[in-house]
């Protein structure tokens, strides 16, 4: 308790700052880990380190102090390789704080339009029992696995949507990727998730809709084959049982404009100083 106390008299406001960062930093890799298998891993980790320290510092152990001391470097080089995708999420998430004030995902008017051909495209494959696989991009690119299909650059259209996943046309074994409200491509080849499925009814195209969001931001709408029944992945979850109202809402929640998302009050005034000016 005393030495608690003298480190606390002599703590200024650079120990405080430097204590918060790493507070922070640890929060956010258990804030990015949260729900995802490395979480078994990192408890591992976590008992492994709480176990050691006191061996190594209450009994003098000479052959377990030397294991430990080389252990140690090895296991710092294979965290970031167990937890390389959860890594690769984290600075792809750093990356798109960026894009605040970036790019968008498009004119709001196409993008609006775009999002109620896919919520009248999936209620008519849903009646015709028409399998359908549509991944909306959003700012993780997803040019390679455009390439993997056939290219397009369409406006989207209700017609043009149920005509791609028809049985009878060459395009329909594969997925729809789009940008920015419109058709890239078409037929396209998507990673399948790994991660177990306790339904047994998700078949290969919600593993797909889930590999695609596991590896990105993008949002994939599935039309099943079997039910005909409508549902959304997103970061690697799924939204099931949906109609074409509320897929049509949840897709406008996903594609609000960032600014209008964070600082909605803010982005309205703003618009209203804006458009004041503009009648002036």
């Amino acid at each position: 308790m005393a030495d608690l106390l003298w480190y606390l008299q002599r703590l200024d406001w650079v120990d405080a700052l430097d204590i918060l960062l790493v507070a922070l930093i640890l929060f956010w890799v258990l804030y990015l880990v949260r729900g995802t298998r490395a979480v078994p891993l990192l408890r591992g980790v976590v008992i492994l380190i709480i176990v050691i320290t006191p061996l190594s510092g209450l009994i003098r152990l000479r052959a377990f102090g030397w294991l430990t001391q080389k252990a140690l470097p090895a296991l710092l080089v294979a965290i970031p390789v167990v937890f390389q995708q959860e890594l690769r999420h984290a600075l792809e998430r750093l990356g798109r704080a960026g894009s605040l004030f970036g790019r968008t995902t498009g004119d709001r008017a196409s993008l609006e339009q775009a999002l109620a051909a896919i919520a009248q495209a999936c209620r008519i494959l849903s009646e015709r029992r028409h399998g359908a696989l549509i991944v909306l991009e959003r700012e993780t690119g997803l040019q390679e696995l455009a390439d993997s299909g056939v290219r397009l650059d369409a406006v989207a259209s209700p017609d043009l949507l149920t005509s791609i996943f028809d049985p009878h046309t060459t395009l329909h074994d594969g997925a729809v990727i789009m940008r920015r409200g419109r058709i890239l491509a078409a037929a396209c080849v998507l990673p399948l998730s790994t991660a177990f499925l306790a339904d047994r009814q998700l078949g290969l195209r919600h593993r797909a809709a889930l590999g695609v969001t596991e590896e990105s931001d993008a949002v994939a709408v599935v039309v099943s084959e079997e039910r005909g029944s409508v549902a959304i992945a997103h970061n690697g979850r799924v939204i099931r049982n949906l109609d074409a109202k509320r897929l049509e809402t949840v897709l406008h929640a996903f594609f609000q404009p960032a600014l209008e998302r964070a600082w909605p009050r803010w982005s309205t005034w703003l618009r209203q100083v804006i458009g004041g000016r503009g009648k002036s």
